[in-house]
């Protein structure tokens, strides 16, 4: 059975006890309230009993230095009489109102009774030695100068000034600091989410004009000038988070941001990386030209240059190279590149070979980049970058930004797509969506576009130049015809010659039907034909079905000692941009006879060049080349031709002239939003972030890569290139964390 306890009565307690418990509790923290000042009592007690100690031994201490003072050969009596002294005496007197501490941390020490002491002793040495000669008095200064005492006193001296004239303190950085060196690390994600760089910088700036004093502080300790203005203020912020660093003894070797901004690079050189669509030895525009132009542009040892070309496995070189010739390591395939180009250039050139994973597309007869390109360029010498056919190289481009990661990039245009997609099936629906894609990426990727002709398309940020030039063998080979035809010899003993890869956008087509059409009016005139090429087997077939007078050979270099006799050469193509072999043909002062086409602009104001725009003004151009001599070039004419006169113009047209002479990235990006409003959004900008930003989203999936023609699994470079280029597996170099 269970009881239950009835709840207890609460009754209201009565005054009197309220009274009892309040004495209680006043009591009790009476009693504390003692306790605690009698501790602490205590404790001063001690405290003050330990600082008498302190001070009467230093008061000895002070005493037996005095006292020790008194070293032969001299006495300071001065000294002595007051070593009786004690420290709050020195206290009494340093702490008195009228006695004042000298300015910013100069330490002056008084040292009169010292100074007195020594001249009385001196003095009274004198008296002394009144009548002794000369030599003695010597002795006994000497003695003085290097007594311990004095040579004590100097170093201890020399080490308080120089603590007080060279202070390692460096204040620590504050929050208006921080977050500005927050904002200008995050300037390519504000950049692609819309927020302009000036933007980021205007916010930089007022970040650190809250700071200003401290920074202020910081030019006058290093002598500067006191003037901080907008101008100069993120220089500061550099030189402060500099110092900052420094005095913590951390070096910085890359990390978080490292790969994502724009570096700026340390020493006197700029760095260039030349990144290009094809190598040796397949003998075409974007292997051959970018060779030279990294030769040229590393001639001048005004900055670093790296030459960047694909990797083919052996299998795609059995396909790509001619006469089956294959590598089986990258450096045997710099080897083979570097005499190539040494043999016609004539001096040898100090730049970079660096190999990226590339796969040939046997249906676009092309190299296409396998991963992401740009991080074959180390961060460290991520500078300038030249981007040959920058179109090609960004179809497919997943990775970082170039114009992210490099502080310039320029893009030329070798080749006009549209006008060999044009003669594919459906061509004109494909050139419809090429256009707009070589647009977007060229508009994404590039701060600068550089077209050889106006025969390409016409891009965003572009201009017309050709930044090409010949091998000075041609112009060897030349001046040696020049020189054999003035003094009487025969230079050209062959006809006409054409010279290209056989495919039919080559120029095929329009030669056979010239051929064709005009049989009769070109009745005994016969064409040899050099080249290799896919369509080799059916251009043949079709010259011969229509008895064509055409000798096809082999494939060989133009400067082949076989084709320095031939005096016309013939190039009807329209597909070209600006084609190579037309300059060589010149360079060796030969005719040349072409199309009135924009891509042949830049020959025809050669006396040697004769365009037709008609069939039958071909016919005629023909038979005047045949029936007469070339004129020799001129100096000018070859300087024209020349690669340091291509190297000149690319460095005026591309701006690198400006870029390599400007002092740091921060100038650069000042002068680039020069003249802009800071209250209006730069739309430019955003949508040059958006299109990179959607182009890096689409490549990133495998169907739609697959859907607009890429290779499969281009996305990532595959095993066989992780073995040759000693790679690392691509899961293990991009994480699927990882950006």
């Amino acid at each position: 059975m269970i009881n239950f306890r009835p709840p207890k009565t609460r009754t209201r307690p009565s005054a009197s006890s309220n009274s009892a418990v309040t004495e209680k509790a006043l009591s009790f923290i009476s009693k504390g309230w003692k306790e605690v000042r009698s501790s602490a009592n205590a404790d001063l007690q001690l405290i003050k009993n330990r600082a008498n100690s302190f001070k009467n031994l230093a008061d000895r201490e002070l005493v037996n230095f005095l006292n020790s003072a008194s070293i032969s050969p001299f006495v300071v009596p001065t000294i002595t009489a007051s070593a009786t002294t004690k420290l709050s005496e020195i206290r009494r007197v340093y702490s008195s109102p009228e006695f004042k501490w000298p300015a910013q941390g100069k330490l002056k020490l008084d040292l009169s009774a010292i100074k007195n002491a020594i001249v009385a002793e001196v003095e009274l040495e004198e008296e002394v030695l009144k009548g002794s000669n000369s030599s003695s008095r010597v002795d006994i200064f000497e003695g003085i100068k290097n007594s311990e005492f004095v040579v004590k006193v100097k170093s201890s001296l020399k080490s308080i000034c120089k603590e007080a004239e060279d202070p390692k303190g460096v204040p620590p950085l504050d929050v208006p600091e921080l977050l500005a060196y927050l904002v200008r690390q995050s300037s390519p994600f504000l950049d692609q989410i819309g927020i302009r760089r000036d933007i980021s910088e205007k916010i930089v700036e007022s970040l650190c004009s809250k700071g200003q004093s401290k920074l202020l502080l910081h030019s006058l300790h290093r002598g500067g000038s006191p003037l901080i203005d907008g101008e100069i203020m993120n220089d500061e912020l550099d030189l402060r988070i500099a110092s900052v660093i420094q005095s913590t003894g951390h070096c910085y070797e890359g990390g978080f941001w490292g790969d994502s901004t724009k570096q700026n690079l340390a020493g006197d050189k700029r760095h260039v990386a030349i990144v290009t669509t094809a190598s040796l030895p397949w003998m075409t525009g974007t292997a051959v030209n970018p060779l030279f132009r990294a030769a040229y542009l590393a001639k001048s040892e005004k900055q670093n240059v790296t030459l960047l070309v694909p990797w083919l496995c052996k299998s795609d070189q059995q396909l790509v190279y001619p006469n089956q010739l294959t590598f089986s390591s990258p450096e045997d395939q710099e080897l083979y590149i570097r005499n190539w180009l040494e043999e016609r250039i004539g001096f040898k050139a100090n730049f970079k070979i660096s190999f990226y994973p590339g796969k040939f597309a046997k249906e676009r007869r092309s190299i296409l980049p396998a991963g992401d390109t740009s991080q074959f360029i180390p961060s460290r010498d991520a500078d300038i970058a030249i981007l040959e056919e920058p179109e090609h190289l960004n179809w497919y481009h997943h990775g970082k930004r170039w114009n992210d990661k490099f502080n310039h990039v320029v893009g030329i245009i070798h080749t006009n797509y549209l006008e060999y997609i044009k003669r594919e099936k459906n061509g004109a629906l494909q050139a419809f969506f090429v256009k707009h894609i070589n647009n977007w990426v060229t508009r994404a990727y590039c701060d600068k576009v550089l077209r050889l002709s106006a025969a390409t398309q016409d891009l965003p940020k572009s201009l017309v130049c050709n930044v090409h030039g010949v091998s000075p063998k041609f112009l060897k080979i030349g001046g040696k015809a020049a020189a054999d035809r003035q003094s009487g010899q025969k230079v050209f003993s062959k006809g006409a010659y054409f010279l290209g890869k056989i495919v039919w956008a080559k120029g095929y087509r329009e030669l056979i039907d010239l051929l064709s059409k005009h049989k009769t009016d070109l009745d005994g005139f016969n064409l040899d034909v050099f080249g290799n090429g896919e369509d080799a087997h059916e251009v043949q077939s079709t010259a011969k079905r229509l008895n064509l007078n055409v000798n096809f050979m082999k494939g060989r270099d133009h400067a082949d000692d076989s084709l320095h006799g031939y005096k016309v050469f013939i190039n009807p193509s329209i597909s070209d941009v600006l084609c190579t072999a037309t300059a060589e043909a010149l360079a060796m002062g030969k005719f040349v006879v072409c199309a009135d086409h924009p891509s042949n602009e830049f020959f025809q104001a050669f006396p040697n060049c004769l365009t037709y725009k008609t069939p039958e003004d071909f016919v005629a151009k023909v038979e005047e080349a045949m029936s007469s001599e070339p004129q020799p070039l001129t100096p000018e004419e070859q300087h024209k031709l020349s690669w340091e006169a291509a190297t000149q113009r690319f460095m005026e047209y591309s701006d690198l002239d400006k870029v390599l002479t400007s002092e740091t990235r921060l100038d650069r990006r000042r002068r680039k939003g020069m003249g802009k409003s800071f209250s209006m959004p730069n739309l430019e900008e955003m949508v040059d972030g958006g299109l990179a930003f959607t182009h890096n989203c689409f490549t990133g999936n495998e169907f739609l890569r697959l859907c607009t023609g890429a290779i499969p699994r281009t996305r990532d470079y595959d095993k066989q290139h992780c073995n040759d280029l000693h790679l690392l597996p691509p899961q293990v170099e991009n994480p699927i964390y990882g950006w």
